[in-house]
């Protein structure tokens, strides 16, 4: 299908990484990508023409950590530090849950981002398998794979079945385009290879799962120094390495990598995440709420790191609001290191747009040009909140809000739109999350 927006502001990033808006400006998407932007109305016939006047278009935001069907466990355990609230309040109730609670949990959060304008994001939960038939159905996009956990020290890796699940989940997903696909172009969804964490494995298991991503060629997605305690005892089980040094002996940050939290990095940490090209994924939200830290952005944005966003679930968030993580990851740094310079609104938006894309291995997202995706949001720049509009990426970062997006695409298709979607009967999507809460909270 093809669709032109015509009268919009539209955000687009220039090569020195300047974010600016085109104003009364055209976007006309052809089929799954952008076939034009500029300020003259482009020829040739258009199956719908769209007047987005007051409304900005800008790239779908990427969240680059999260447990989707965790919409199910909001709130449960709040005020708890991070072992207990797994051990007393979470991992209990994960036990119990079964694909049809994954798949309504993941249902209503897929809901949740589209109307907060999320079009990418990584998924790390149970049944895998389950959840990306949600995102497919949905018409969004997600890496996700089969979690990788082991406790015993003495497994070998040829009898472990996680290892042996999670290297299925990639053959199956890996090559999965679709139609009308450009030639290498992934579909929906992406296949990761995914480490829980350092503190969940063996060493065993670690190398042998490295050994799958290479020889798929997939990213990898974890948890990485989220606590001082996990940073701590893992020096003490690996001769003073810490989880990324240990990670990257294990050869498991020979392929494009990001880790999730990275509170307690070191400058060491993040030398060697720079020399290997791994990704730094902040969770503002979470990391506070938890009392785990603060992740140093700054320093690792002065050393070249690549830095994404994400939520991280909605258990220890409570919401999969990418607009919130933009305004507290611009705060914390400032206020940290008293430097109102350090973390500008448009390295915010990269953050949250085309470094979550390129952490995810999606090249051909994150930014509104021609031959991109069309993954496309609009926010609406009318509300009394959001004038005068002098400054576009600082409005973005310190006034916008989630309720500002009047409409989320993903590959040319509208997904949602004015509190309405398209792929989604929100009425059977509520009846199915709340029979999973009662059975699990029960």
């Amino acid at each position: 299908m093809r669709i032109l927006f015509k009268n919009a502001h539209v955000l687009r990033r220039d090569a020195g990484g300047r974010w600016n808006a085109l104003e009364n400006a055209y976007l006309g998407t052809d089929g799954r990508y952008i076939g034009y932007i500029g300020t003259e109305a482009p020829k040739g016939s258009w199956d719908l023409v769209k007047d987005m006047s007051g409304k900005l278009l800008m790239p779908g935001l990427v969240n680059a950590h999260g447990h989707a069907a965790m919409t199910l466990l909001r709130g449960v355990g709040s005020g708890l530090p991070l072992q207990r609230w797994l051990e007393e309040a979470i991992f209990p109730i994960e036990a119990k849950m079964a694909p049809q609670d994954i798949i309504a949990g993941t249902r209503v959060a897929v809901m949740e981002m589209l109307a907060s304008g999320t079009t990418l994001c990584s998924d790390m939960y149970d049944f895998p398998w389950d959840a990306v038939r949600v995102f497919e159905e949905a018409g969004m996009k997600v890496n996700s794979g089969r979690v990788l956990l082991c406790f015993d020290p003495d497994m070998k890796a040829e009898d472990c079945e996680r290892l042996k699940e999670c290297e299925q989940f990639v053959k199956d997903f890996t090559g999965r385009g679709g139609e009308g696909l450009k030639d290498g172009a992934e579909g929906l969804v992406k296949a990761d290879i995914v480490l829980h964490s350092e503190y969940l494995t063996t060493e065993n298991t670690v190398r042998a799962l490295a050994d799958i991503a290479k020889k798929y060629d997939c990213a990898v997605q974890l948890h990485v120094s989220e606590t001082e305690k996990e940073h701590e005892e893992c020096k003490e089980r690996h001769e003073g390495l810490t989880p990324a040094a240990y990670l990257e002996r294990c050869g498991l940050l020979d392929t494009p990598t990001y880790m999730a939290h990275c509170v307690w990095a070191t400058d060491e940490d993040l030398d060697i995440m720079k020399n290997k090209g791994a990704s730094l994924v902040h969770n503002p939200t979470s990391n506070m709420k938890l009392g785990s830290g603060f992740a140093p952005v700054a320093k690792a944005l002065e050393k070249g790191v690549n830095v994404a966003l994400g939520t991280d679930g909605c258990a220890s968030n409570n919401n999969l609001n990418m607009f919130e993580e933009m305004h507290l990851a611009a705060l914390l740094q400032k206020g940290l290191y008293r430097d109102p310079t350090l973390v500008t609104a448009d390295q915010i938006l990269d953050m949250a747009t085309v470094n979550g894309a390129k952490a995810l291995g999606r090249p051909d997202t994150g930014e509104l040009r021609e031959g991109m995706r069309a993954d496309v949001i609009a926010v609406d720049m009318s509300k009394p909140h959001m004038r005068p509009a002098v400054d576009i990426p600082s409005l973005l970062v310190y006034s916008a809000q989630a309720s500002d997006v009047t409409m989320t695409m993903v590959d040319g298709k509208i997904l949602y739109e004015n509190n309405a979607y398209t792929t989604i009967d929100p009425v059977k999507a509520e009846e199915e999350f709340k029979a999973a809460v009662a059975r699990l909270l029960a």
